[in-house]
């Protein structure tokens, strides 16, 4: 097994060598590929040191797998190259998600789909994969009509400059902004840029995606996404009307069941979910379960993830776990 990884300077390229070695994937030859800037140096890897390669050296290499966290145009432009040479290649940016021939994957939903024939496999927005993660076991059993979600996104979904954007705000150093205003002490309701309809790339990624990964158009999601100053994990308050109607105590038997989910749902003891809780974690915790009394069969909930995690990295691998496991590469 050759793998490579594509971006492996980057945030999401360090969580995913951490998790490429807690989940002890089977690695013969490992390639890291990033940046001219970046080649040359050296990332240690289960105490050995790797040096960093270019994407012509890693394509020349033909490796079986290649995970890549490079952004979009890297993804465009490099994901076909390695195609060509047989390699599978799962994408972590938004480049090939919403592609007809192109498979959008979280793999406790629907990794059956996947053939040796798919050579570029897109890995879901982190915000969509908590969601989905969450509504998909409750829309095979209640049929969802509608859902209202609203984010509350970490700054390391933007990435580094913008981690550093907070620390240098919280210790009142000046210094490069990822953002137009201050994320210290605030709340920006902007992630990603505006589209033409008034609403965020992020927020229409969580309107379009659900859809494609449940392959079903019968529901729709509306989103206001978030940016809040917190350093890691992703929140979501979430709004679901379904068509049939159900007991609390089935909804959290059903997500408590349901694998990769944890239920954090006591209100007497305060127990709910919250990001300091989901660092580090590949679960997606859910918790606040209570009815909408405003509406019939409608339900609220509070949905936490480790985005660099299960929203990325952790996602990613499990794809490429399924692909050794079937033998698809």
């Amino acid at each position: 097994m050759k793998l490579a990884l594509v971006g492996a300077t980057g945030m999401v390229g360090e969580v995913m060598l951490k998790v490429l070695q807690e989940r002890n994937f089977p690695i013969d030859e490992l390639l890291l590929v990033a940046s001219e800037k970046s080649v040359g140096k050296e990332i240690s890897f289960k105490g050995k040191n790797h040096k960093v390669i270019g994407l012509e050296e890693a394509v020349a290499a033909r490796p079986n797998i290649a995970l890549f966290s490079a952004g979009g145009s890297t993804s465009l432009e490099w994901a076909p190259k390695f195609a060509e040479v047989g390699t599978t290649v799962i994408d972590n940016s938004s480049a090939w998600r919403m592609e007809a021939d192109k498979k959008l994957i979280v793999p406790e939903i629907n990794a059956h789909l996947l053939t040796k024939e798919d050579k570029i496999i897109a890995n879901p927005n982190c915000s969509t994969i908590q969601l989905v993660m969450a509504l998909a076991p409750l829309h095979k059993k209640y049929k969802m009509k509608r859902v209202v979600v609203s984010t509350y996104q970490s700054v390391s979904g933007t990435g580094l400059k913008a981690v550093r954007q907070m620390e240098n705000e919280m210790a009142g150093v000046k210094g490069e902004m990822a953002y137009p205003y201050p994320i210290h002490k605030n709340a920006l309701p902007h992630c990603d840029v505006f589209e033409a309809n008034g609403y965020t790339k992020e927020e229409m990624k969580l309107a379009r995606e659900p859809q494609k990964i449940l392959d079903d158009r019968t529901f729709s999601v509306t989103a206001t996404a978030v940016r809040i100053p917190t350093a890691g994990g992703h929140s979501e308050a979430v709004n679901v009307q379904f068509e049939n109607d159900f007991e609390l105590s089935d909804i959290r038997k059903v997500l408590h069941e349901t694998p990769g989910i944890t239920v954090q749902d006591n209100p007497d003891t305060n127990t709910y979910p919250m990001p300091m809780y989901a660092h580090d974690k590949d679960e997606v915790f859910v918790g606040r379960i209570r009815r909408d009394e405003s509406q019939p069969n409608t339900l609220n909930m509070w949905i936490v993830s480790d985005n660099l995690r299960k929203g990325a990295a952790t996602n990613a691998v499990q794809i490429a776990e399924y692909l050794v496991n079937n033998k698809l590469v």
